[in-house]
């Protein structure tokens, strides 16, 4: 296969992804699988939630692309596989590193983007039960979360200078 058009099947799978994890969160967690999502939204003691189960759930497909991708002659499927790899290690670094510090790395970070993405997080995590939901993506939420973040880091910065 062309390394351009591997490429090209990686980044496309990434960012459909995204689309994949805000409707799955959506429809699926905060729906028919919530009895898995609600130890997120509704704290227990312990370190692992029921919650995690959907980092199985995303493994496996990612793991099924990538192997038989590899079976078959390092097609397509393998870069699909690896696509999905790369957000589902994304998705840790933000999710539960950045925003939730279930891990205790990067935890100065004030960049404006990652700010955003707290707030958008923090306003879903406000309502405690599956109705009434909003901001369910993990790398895109709503434009004014990103405005106000940048513009709170600019003033930030002009009164610094």
């Amino acid at each position: 296969m062309n390394a351009v058009l591997a490429i090209l099947i990686v980044i496309a799978t990434f960012f459909f992804m995204e689309f994949m994890a805000w409707f799955t969160h959506k429809y699926v967690m905060h729906g028919f699988m919530w009895y898995f999502h609600k130890d997120h939204h509704q704290k227990e003691p312990g370190f692992f939630e029921k919650n995690d189960v959907f980092f199985l759930i995303f493994a496996v497909p990612s793991w099924l692309f990538t192997m038989f991708g590899m079976m078959h002659g390092y097609d397509w499927k393998l870069f699909v596989g690896i696509g999905i790899f790369i957000y589902g290690v994304c998705y840790f670094l933000v999710h539960d590193v950045l925003i939730h510090q279930r891990f205790k790395w990067f935890r100065g970070i004030k960049n404006p983007y990652f700010n955003a993405l707290r707030k958008g997080h923090n306003a879903h995590h406000k309502h405690k039960g599956k109705e009434d939901g909003e901001s369910f993506g993990m790398l895109v939420v709503p434009w004014g979360y990103f405005k106000e973040a940048y513009e709170r880091h600019r003033n930030k910065r002009a009164k610094a200078a």
